[in-house]
């Protein structure tokens, strides 16, 4: 199992106040799965996230990512998966403003040691991937929303991670362009990756094929998304 979370709790002290962000939560997610996290806003989802990034530490539970278990490890060691085991697509790009779009997505190369060669190679593979080929040496105030979502897709695939992670990433896209960015996520998908999306939205989930719902720290519901169910009943008709 690529995942697996047992009993997860986290808890936050806000002031005089405990905030109970996530409480039992228990969870299983397979390689080459492409799952959906849903949830209103404070439902845990996006505590989470933070928590499957490495980004964040449980209070209580397990964690294990590829059979580790995540509390266990140093602080170089969190850092060293966060830049080979996992992606991060957010919501605001976070891309530099004066860097062209090849710089950008070589910079977790950069991190993480590789010849410049090589970092160009691989950069420029996969903005390719993401359909930038003819990009690579725009900034980003020279490119479309959704143009540079996809160089922060691309950013997030030049390590060759385990798990693409992306929180909310159609959330400052329209609509048509937040469709071209999920088929964008399918065909990374379709070519391997483990793919977990957080998103509040339904037609972003709708994407998926599965679709986990949270509510008040808990796991609501864990389910084939629609579609997923759809098809699945379509084979066995």
């Amino acid at each position: 199992m690529l995942i697996s979370i047992r009993d997860l709790h986290r808890v936050y002290k806000v002031g005089t106040e405990l905030v109970h962000a996530l409480n039992g939560v228990s969870l299983d997610i397979a390689a080459n799965e492409y799952v959906a996290i849903m949830g209103p806003s404070g439902s845990g989802k996006s505590t989470l996230m933070n928590i499957l990034g490495c980004l964040d530490t449980p209070t209580g539970g397990s964690y294990r990512l590829k059979d580790q278990e995540i509390a266990s490890l140093t602080d170089d060691q969190l850092a060293r998966i966060r830049n080979h085991e996992i992606g991060f697509v957010f919501q605001t790009f976070n891309l530099l403003s004066r860097a062209d779009a090849l710089h950008n997505v070589e910079l977790p190369l950069v991190y993480a040691g590789l010849r410049h060669e090589e970092r160009r190679q691989r950069a420029r593979q996969a903005l390719e991937t993401v359909g930038l080929g003819d990009r690579m040496k725009h900034r980003p105030n020279e490119l479309s929303g959704g143009q540079r979502q996809r160089v922060a897709i691309a950013r997030a695939l030049v390590n060759r991670p385990s798990i693409i992670l992306a929180d909310e990433p159609t959330g400052n896209l329209d609509s048509v362009t937040g469709e071209e960015i999920m088929a964008a996520f399918e065909r990374i998908w379709e070519q391997g990756n483990t793919v977990i999306v957080v998103t509040h939205e339904a037609d972003v989930a709708a994407h998926a094929r599965r679709v986990v719902r949270m509510r008040d720290g808990h796991i609501e519901s864990d389910v084939p998304s629609p579609a997923r169910a759809a098809a699945i009943r379509a084979g066995s008709a």
